[in-house]
């Protein structure tokens, strides 16, 4: 979702006055939100791997009154194409995939080469068909003074402290161990950092396990925050350690300083959009796999990335 924005920004250069609206799931639009160039989210409430036909038949109809010029579908399966032929959008661009002819009216072949990250496929269809790419618009989103004041004093938070981002919600391959983030926030606590655990409520039961590990001195916001508090806070934050996750693209664009550890995934394709990161990744020869579980059973991409190592940068950073 966040590194979406990168497309809505080189829209909103390159067409002038254009109003750019978003269909998206609910959970994003506190994000979305955060984003300037964005008129108008649309929330699609289908799971993951549903086909949700009606909700997507009944909103696109709904949408027809906008009279929308162009739709560009990012995702690139077939359900997705549905939504922009049921609102008569008279161009619907997206990739070839899963037999969307008729769906779609202006089909791009994906050069896996050359659109070798996520953000490049989002840029290349937002330009004609075989133009050279920009530089990616680094995504950008607005910060809430305000409401980061009625945090700090909520939860009594100091400066220069240090946010760790335990979950990954694509698997365990992705996750560094919990293991090693408490001997991180153990670390950070005895140099008197303060050490915040983000996520969401399923990864509260993670944080909690490594905030007792970790001396039981971090405080444990999983669950606690709305997403829209988490890029207040993780704007808030010194530094953000992170798996590669969704939550890790929202610190690098709230302006965060990211430490960002890889081990299944691979930071050539999905990196940090921001000049403040710093990747921790191996690049064993088993990966990048992008598997949700170490096929092999070792996961050392990730357990040998040892927590002393970014325990000494953090200290550099001061």
């Amino acid at each position: 979702m966040v590194m979406a924005q990168s497309l809505y920004r080189l829209l909103e250069q390159r067409h002038a006055g254009a109003v750019i609206d978003v269909v998206a799931p609910p959970w994003s639009l506190p994000v979305l939100a955060r984003m300037p160039e964005v008129a108008e989210a649309w929330p699609l409430d289908v799971a993951h791997g549903e086909l949700g036909l009606a909700k997507r038949w009944r909103l696109g109809r709904a949408l027809r009154a906008r009279a929308y010029t162009r739709a560009i579908v990012l995702p690139r399966s077939w359900k997705s194409a549905l939504l922009p032929f049921f609102a008569g959008v008279p161009r619907r661009t997206g990739f070839r995939s899963e037999f969307r002819y008729g769906l779609l009216n202006d089909l791009r072949p994906l050069d896996r080469q050359r659109l070798d990250q996520t953000v490049k496929r989002f840029l290349a269809l937002g330009l004609p068909p075989g133009s050279a790419l920009p530089e990616a618009p680094r995504p950008r989103l607005a910060v809430d003074p305000d409401n980061q004041d009625r945090l700090r004093q909520r939860y009594g938070l100091r400066p220069g402290s240090i946010a760790l981002l335990p979950g990954a919600a694509y698997g365990p391959a992705k996750r560094w161990p919990a293991a090693h983030f408490a001997a991180l926030a153990q670390g950070l606590l005895a140099d008197g950092r303060q050490v915040w655990l983000l996520g969401s409520a399923a990864e509260r039961g993670l944080a909690e396990s490594i905030r007792k590990a970790g001396a039981g001195g971090a405080l444990n916001l999983c669950g606690e925050t709305r997403l829209e508090d988490a890029v207040d806070l993780l704007a808030l934050a010194a530094a953000v350690v992170s798996n590669d996750s969704g939550l890790m693209h929202v610190a690098a664009a709230a302006g965060a300083r990211v430490l960002a550890i890889y081990g299944s995934s691979s930071p050539a394709y999905t990196p940090p959009l921001t000049p403040r990161a710093e990747i921790f990744h191996l690049g064993l020869e088993c990966s990048p796999c992008f598997q949700r579980e170490c096929p092999l059973g070792h996961l050392r991409c990730l357990r040998e990335i040892e927590p002393q190592r970014l325990l000494e940068r953090l200290r550099a950073i001061g």
